[in-house]
């Protein structure tokens, strides 16, 4: 029997430690060309829409507030609106109390004119007009609310 050669001993171990390592070794895929993205015309017709569907919601509240008036807070007892009525697009009679008399004024873009006066009196809700201006609405609601709640609790 003829020795084996050293030299193809030694090329057999390191094929061997090779493979082996390979096995063992975390492998690095290589690096795949991602599709690059661009904005179509759907994608800006899109944000498009977006954008304009939120400028209008902010631009119909501003509307709202302007054309049915916001209640201010802190707003002292010294004057109250009693009742308001719409007579034109810009002009409006607005029954005002201050003190002990109440004042009718007429009211139109960029004036305000004193029609009457006369003694503050009490509205009785079949008289009163429908009042749309400022927290007087807001204390019809909660009146009737309050209402609702106690005939409620009545049935119970």
């Amino acid at each position: 029997m003829s020795r084996p050669d050293l030299r193809a001993l030694a090329a057999t171990a390191l094929a061997c430690v090779s493979f082996s390592a390979g096995a063992v070794l975390p492998t690095v895929p290589t690096a795949a060309a991602e599709p690059v993205r661009s904005f179509g015309a759907a994608g800006l017709l899109q944000a498009g829409l977006g954008l304009a569907v939120v400028l209008a919601l902010i631009f119909l509240c501003a509307w709202a507030a302007r054309r049915f008036g916001l209640p201010q807070a802190g707003g002292g007892r010294l004057l109250k609106v009693v009742s308001s009525a719409m007579v034109g697009q810009r002009e409006r009679v607005v029954v005002v109390e201050i003190g002990g008399s109440w004042l009718v004024l007429g009211v139109a873009a960029g004036q305000v004119s004193a029609l009457h006066t006369m003694p503050a009196g009490k509205l009785s809700d079949t008289n009163a007009a429908p009042m749309f201006s400022g927290m007087e609405g807001a204390g019809a609601f909660s009146q009737k609310l309050l209402e609702s709640l106690n005939k409620l609790k009545k049935r119970d």
